[in-house]
């Protein structure tokens, strides 16, 4: 009788992490962050079948500036679109070679196949990230460029066009599953 092979990532349920990102404005460059994270990872024997979710409460961001977490918030439509939220439909590691069967501790470059939801749009995604494991931990951090306009956010320039910030950002996670 064979036995089923011990699953390439098991599951998971957020112990901690972080979302934020880089912004342009003709005020200067800020940075938006949150640590308001929750998600859960569904592992299994084969990285393709890995499933899992992030979220964060759009309400959460803050960028060090009260009056442009409140245009943040606005423009977001946080009351209306309350999460910011990436489904996990799949991965693939980035060579045959760096199978997330690895070992703890080992570091693998993968990439995230799922769906970003943001402001009530939902588009299909393909993010580079990288997975570290661990003793009881799965850690995976991704960064990838995002144009707020592909997601339908406006409001982004005040006083007449005086200040405006830019569409094209870039996004930072950083979340750590526990794991047995």
């Amino acid at each position: 009788m064979a036995q089923n092979p011990a699953p390439a990532v098991h599951d998971g349920a957020l112990r901690r992490g972080t979302l934020s990102f880089d912004g342009r404005s003709t005020l200067g460059d800020f940075v938006g962050s949150t640590d308001s994270v929750t998600g859960a990872v569904a592992g299994a024997a084969a990285i393709g079948a890995v499933r899992g979710h992030v979220e964060a409460p759009v309400t959460t961001l803050r960028t060090a500036n009260d009056h442009r977490d409140r245009d943040l918030n606005k423009s977001l439509e946080s009351a209306r679109y309350p999460e910011i939220r990436f489904d996990l439909d799949s991965a693939t590691a980035a060579s045959a070679a760096g199978a997330p069967a690895a070992g703890a501790g080992d570091s693998i470059p993968i990439t995230l196949h799922g769906t970003l939801h943001i402001h009530g749009v939902d588009r299909p995604v393909d993010l580079p990230a990288t997975v570290l494991r661990a003793p009881g931990t799965l850690r995976v951090r991704s960064d990838f460029p995002l144009n707020l306009k592909d997601y339908r956010i406006g409001g982004l320039s005040r006083f007449l066009g005086m200040f405006k910030m830019q569409p094209d950002i870039v996004v930072h996670v950083d979340v750590t599953f526990e794991q047995p």
